[in-house]
């Protein structure tokens, strides 16, 4: 199969993440709610305007605009970020409710210069979504620049053509714009396996990065894979007294606090509610100091919560044959039992398992026999 380009990409999940490890999903979500609104707004006050909409029907799609995007904005104002399918659909919706209040003016003119809220969208379209879908908002406000431009060139060709130029100019450099910044910060994805809420690695890509560390036994400086399964005690409660929100805002707290005390190589990755898996290289067996750091650091993040933590170390070398997935699995099975076992003592501790005889080392052994 051919692989996707970088703007055949879907940028959505990978910005939602990146807002999140920032703390700006609220930000940008009140700016797009406030921006939806206030294109929404725009042709119920040109009601009062005898060059906006005139007769029942057009009034009436004016009213029911301003309505739709009401709707909209309530969607992106709420504490929970929206859904890919959820802005794609804004997106859809959005581009009717701009052609349709073009369309319905007395004054065509006034109808381009509402066209240029399609430049707008095309940006958002730009920023968070696919070229294809970028396809939706052109195709319209193509047509309606088409319908706008024969209604005003029955009068002035001249006029026409300058609004229809100034309208594309507009939307074309508003996405172009975009773009480029997209290009000179460098959001783009440079993997699809980032978990949307927050912005940590997924379970499979967590296994694909395992298998890169698995595949440094050759380094003299590190010996030892350890491997840590984080769950959050209490987490239930804090979400069943201040609604889960509160438990998504707190997740991503904890997440951004652990990106920024691990080292840069260290795999990290959020799986199910409350667990975080960690892996890393060390050259010594005891990760105390590793374990104390996130204990400390979940302590110290906002709700004040505290981890159960399940640990297993063990030597690099005699793993260097195995099936990646085999030992991955096995680690995390042992590292998860663990953390259950410190959970059942009161949580708030490590379990570790130092050097566990492991199963995937047992086979070679019956191979060997």
């Amino acid at each position: 199969m051919r692989p996707r380009r970088p703007h055949e990409e879907d940028r959505y999940y990978w910005l939602t993440a990146y807002f999140a490890s920032r703390d700006l999903q609220v930000v940008m979500c009140r700016a797009i709610a406030a921006t939806i609104v206030g294109l929404g707004l725009v042709p119920a006050v040109l009601l009062a305007s005898p060059a906006g909409p005139q007769g029942p029907l057009n009034r009436g799609v004016a009213v029911g605009i301003a309505v739709c995007c009401l709707v909209m904005g309530w969607v992106w104002r709420r504490p929970r970020w929206p859904t890919r399918r959820q802005s794609q659909t804004t997106v859809v919706i959005g581009s009717g409710c701009i052609a349709l209040a073009c369309l319905i003016q007395h004054e065509p003119v006034v109808g381009m210069l509402g066209a240029t809220g399609l430049a707008t969208l095309s940006a958002f379209t730009m920023l968070f979504h696919s070229g294809r879908l970028l396809a939706v908002p052109w195709t319209v406000g193509g047509a309606v620049l088409a319908v706008l431009a024969a209604r005003i060139a029955v009068d002035d060709i001249a006029r026409a053509v300058f609004a229809v130029g100034l309208v594309l100019l507009v939307i074309v450099m508003f996405t172009v714009a975009c773009r480029t910044a997209i290009r000179l910060i460098g959001i783009e994805p440079c993997h699809t396996g980032i978990e949307p809420l927050t912005g940590l690695l997924t379970r499979e890509t967590f296994d694909e990065r395992m298998a890169t560390l698995l595949g440094a036994r050759s380094r003299g400086d590190d010996r030892y894979l350890v491997v840590l399964v984080v769950s959050l005690d209490s987490f239930s409660l804090l979400t069943g007294l201040h609604g889960p929100a509160t438990g998504d805002r707190a997740r991503v707290a904890i997440a951004q606090r652990l990106r920024e005390n691990v080292r840069r190589d260290t795999v990290l990755a959020h799986v199910a509610d409350t667990d975080y898996l960690i892996a890393d290289l060390f050259t010594r067996a005891d990760p105390e100091p590793l374990t104390e750091r996130i204990h400390a650091t979940v302590r110290n993040a906002p709700f004040r919560l505290t981890a159960s933590i399940g640990a297993v170390s063990t030597s690099l070398m005699p793993l260097s044959d195995q099936p990646v997935p085999d030992v991955v699995d096995e680690l995390l099975d042992v590292a998860t039992a663990a953390m259950a076992a410190a959970r059942r003592d009161g949580g708030s501790r490590t379990a570790l398992r130092l050097s566990p005889r492991l199963r995937v080392l047992d086979r070679l052994d019956d191979e060997w026999h």
